[in-house]
């Protein structure tokens, strides 16, 4: 079977090709319907991810945030037309004690071999995974399983002094930990602590906002996430540090390309645990897909991030959805119809 892929071949550079699908009975085709740009496809298209490692990742298809249709089954398992959450790491090996997303030799779509930017895409059945809310909104179930991958760890490593919580960031990942943790501590003090104003309207689900530089001297958090990333990041970790209670834990989630600044001394005073949180495996997106299914103001909160909806029917409007997504305060998707 002949399929297009749509592949990134140098910064801001798009080319359709033409490739073999390969279909097995273990397998299932999917046709992508909603995909989701993150910041690390906004590296790649902008080329900020700098010379070597564009020569070593391209030519590659962007995009790990999607949802499509089952369009093939060969075992019947899926009826055509199943709504699907497709998922992005693809483990090559077990470990009994080293989750898939964390294994060295998994490979992630979008990061090393092509993404969902493809007419089809030719799954795993054990990665991808039904649901039954609105699409547009499902296709943030991928950054949701990151999220619930967070908290997974911060259930298992964090002391049971809960009763505040403070995320800082208030983009779409801290948007997300936000809500997540809402429903998943309902008894918690939520705080969201960010750089911009106009975006805090959103998180009304929380019990208090505050911008970074005008937090009250005498606050303090039992834990933190930091959801932040890039350069700021650094002084994002360094002010949780000063605001965090002895013995906290920190969940570092936001990327940076540099290495940054972080003040040791005082983490070891405070006896503070840091969490290092990366993607995501199957557990992570089944319990997202519950998560949305189960509260129904998780999806009407979810729908108020994305900023725009670009209906993509050529290369040209991929082009478009990139360079509008730089100017959107949250989440650009683009509806998959190429």
């Amino acid at each position: 079977m002949i399929n297009q892929v749509y592949r990134l071949i140098a910064p801001k550079q798009i080319r359709e090709d033409f490739v073999d699908l390969k279909i097995d009975d273990e397998s299932v085709i999917v046709r992508p319907t909603y995909l989701s740009i993150c910041a690390a496809d906004q590296r790649y298209y902008t080329g900020s991810r700098g010379r070597v490692v564009m020569k070593q990742k391209l030519p590659m298809a962007l995009i790990h945030e999607a949802v499509g249709e089952v369009v093939y089954d060969p075992q019947g398992e899926y009826k055509v037309g199943t709504n699907v959450v497709m998922i992005p790491n693809t483990p090559i090996e077990e470990d009994e004690i080293i989750k898939d997303n964390y294994m060295r030799s998994s490979r992630f779509r979008a990061s090393g071999f092509d993404g969902f930017m493809q007419n089809v895409v030719c799954m795993q059945r054990n990665l991808i995974i039904p649901f039954s809310v609105e699409p547009r909104v499902a296709v943030l179930l991928e950054l949701t399983s990151v999220v619930m991958n967070a908290v997974e760890n911060f259930e298992k490593m964090a002391h049971c002094r809960r009763n505040t919580i403070g995320i800082w960031g208030n983009g779409n990942l801290g948007f997300i930990v936000a809500l997540t943790l809402r429903k998943k501590y309902p008894d918690s003090q939520i705080i969201v602590f960010g750089v911009e104003e106009h975006k805090m309207a959103y998180f009304s689900f929380v019990d208090n906002t505050y911008l970074i530089d005008d937090i009250p001297s005498d606050l303090r958090v039992d834990h933190a996430f930091e959801c932040v990333g890039g350069r700021a990041s650094g002084t994002a970790i360094n002010q949780i540090i000063d605001y965090i209670q002895p013995q906290g834990t920190i969940s570092l989630m936001g990327v940076s390309e540099n290495n940054v600044p972080i003040n040791t001394r005082m983490v070891l005073e405070k006896g503070l645990t840091l969490l290092g949180n990366s993607r995501s495996n199957y557990d992570d997106f089944k319990h997202s897909v519950q998560l949305m299914e189960m509260y129904d103001d998780v999806c009407e909160y979810l729908s108020t991030i994305i900023s725009e909806e670009v209906v993509v029917q050529s290369i040209d409007d991929i082009h478009r959805a990139f360079d509008d997504d730089l100017n959107n305060d949250f989440k650009t998707i683009m509806k998959w119809e190429i």
